[in-house]
């Protein structure tokens, strides 16, 4: 297909995040005297940030009496441990490097607040690469709405059908249609508890970040 510009999800899409997410979710529980959980518990909930860590952890929803409180004190536990143990998926260093070589730009738009998605990105020597950044708290809305990646499209300078976008989750897709852009489900990523990649309605799913390269016709 042609496209101008190619914009990714951050967590479960360009970085595994999960291990540091899980590892403050079970900080978490042994403050309050409670026994690790294992990672399996925590993996495929680490694309919805705090919100699937304090459910694998507590069993706890956003209308909950406990859950704001809890939810500040996992986010405090998140930013100090943020670069522990967290990595770029393997071929995804590849993949941006043959984007940039097409002379096309790459950006990330990620529910994750810029407080911490900055900081992420820049430890991961990404931040300098990415020809925009737009976090959960740039836009009055997050993804499923499409003002994220509008508000991206718009930073770029590029119409937003001329724009893919790369996500790992249900919502990115849903997201990426709404703004009308081509959308591709990362299916290395966290995904979610009994996700149907299928179902979702993205203009394709790639296995692997050499797959994404395949479907983008990149050389």
């Amino acid at each position: 297909m042609r496209f101008d510009a190619v914009l990714f999800d951050l967590d479960g899409t360009l970085v595994d995040s999960a291990p540091d997410l899980a590892g403050a979710a079970n900080e978490l529980r042994a403050l309050r005297g409670q026994l690790p959980l294992p990672y399996e518990a925590y993996r495929p909930l680490a694309g919805s940030g705090a919100r699937g860590m304090l459910a694998a952890a507590f069993g706890l929803s956003p209308g909950d009496g406990d859950y704001l409180p809890l939810r500040e004190a996992f986010l405090g536990l998140y930013q100090r441990r943020l670069l522990r143990s967290s990595s770029v998926f393997a071929a995804v260093p590849a993949l941006l490097a043959r984007i940039e070589a097409s002379g096309r730009p790459w950006g990330v738009v990620t529910n994750k607040a810029l407080y911490l998605a900055e900081p992420l990105l820049t430890g991961l020597a990404l931040r300098h690469r990415a020809a925009v950044l737009v976090g959960g708290d740039s836009t009055p809305h997050t993804k499923p709405h499409p003002a994220p990646l509008l508000h991206a499209a718009s930073s770029l300078g590029l119409v937003a059908g001329r724009c893919v976008y790369v996500g790992d989750d249900a919502r990115d897709v849903q997201a990426g249609r709404a703004a009308g852009m081509a959308t591709v489900a990362a299916a290395w990523g966290y995904l979610g508890p009994g996700a149907r990649l299928e179902d979702w309605g993205a203009s394709g799913i790639a296995n692997s970040p050499i797959d994404l390269l395949n479907w983008l016709d990149l050389p």
